[in-house]
């Protein structure tokens, strides 16, 4: 899995970041469904990647939302809400999108300037339902507050960024009364999408290709806060699709990889240690002597 930062977003999009912007707050602007179709010749597919930015949409149209444990389908308009901890893939379904969004970085609600802790609020918590469909009047009003905030953004008034938090924080709250929208998707095909996104998360970690590399996901609670589910609810599903325990796939393809380094490399066994995602050697020697039966230097001297 990608992580796509404000700046690759810009670069998807073919347009500048706002200087006065980046160096003010942070980051926050608008955007038209509409105005940024013209300028793409084609609708790029949003990919299941960790974005750095969060992201609220007003939007008209057929799309697909696909989470790790739930696919949404929306056919009308939908007020929707992504933060950074939550991956997602959004499928248009066709050519008639229309609506706003707008797009901005954790320093841009932050405490000091906002008053609330954005991670905190019930709209961005990971395993809930971001999605929600709108009526003619709802979106009506919505639309009306980025009416409201594309014309402030251009605006020279000193406390623009004070009124623009205000707006966004205006939707957010119309969003966390508002009631989800309802999970489409069999519970087989999600079971499925998480297995099959486990096992992305897990090797795009490899292969390891320099001692500064390191392994960020080591354990089942590590993945489980990546997919946004509960650490439960991963365990059982992958133990009912591959009859195996996440700590068992986890260690096994650990296990692979420190074969690999100390067979194909010279690093020495603090290097492998630390890219493997180990504080201590011996904390990785006794990791790979439980699932070898050997210790890294007698696994490496019998190798050569």
């Amino acid at each position: 899995m990608n992580t796509t930062s404000i700046e690759q977003f810009y670069q998807e999009i073919n347009a500048s970041i706002p200087k006065e912007i980046a160096q003010e707050i942070g980051h926050f602007n608008v955007f038209s469904y509409e105005e940024l179709a013209k300028k793409l010749k084609e609708k790029p597919l949003m990919p299941y990647n960790k974005r750095t930015y969060y992201k609220i949409s007003l939007i008209t149209g057929r799309n697909t939302a696909e989470y790790a444990d739930k696919v949404i389908e929306i056919a009308e308009s939908a007020l929707v809400f992504a933060t950074p901890k939550v991956p997602y893939h959004w499928i248009p379904k066709d050519e008639h999108q229309k609506g706003y969004f707008c797009v901005f970085t954790e320093e841009f609600l932050a405490r000091n300037k906002s008053g609330v802790v954005i991670d905190d609020l019930p709209i961005f918590q990971p395993g809930g339902l971001p999605i929600f469909q709108l009526s003619i009047e709802q979106r009506m009003e919505i639309e009306k507050i980025f009416l409201k905030m594309n014309k402030e953004l251009s605006s020279e008034y000193a406390f623009k960024y004070d009124l623009l938090r205000n707006y966004v924080l205006e939707i957010i709250h119309y969003g966390q009364k508002l009631q989800p929208k309802s999970i489409s998707n069999p519970a087989h095909n999600a079971s499925n999408r998480i297995t099959s996104l486990f096992v992305e998360l897990l090797e795009r970690q490899f292969p390891i290709e320099s001692p500064l590399q390191r392994v960020q996901l080591r354990t089942a609670n590590d993945f489980a806060d990546r997919l946004a589910i509960h650490v439960n609810h991963l365990n059982k599903t992958l133990k009912e699709n591959t009859s195996k325990t996440t700590s068992h796939i986890i260690a096994a393809r650990i296990t692979q990889e420190a074969k690999i380094l100390l067979k194909q490399t010279d690093w020495n066994i603090s290097e492998i240690a630390y890219s493997l995602g180990f504080e201590e050697i011996a904390h990785f020697s006794n990791f790979f002597k439980k699932q070898t039966s050997l210790a890294p230097n007698n696994f490496r001297s019998q190798a050569l």
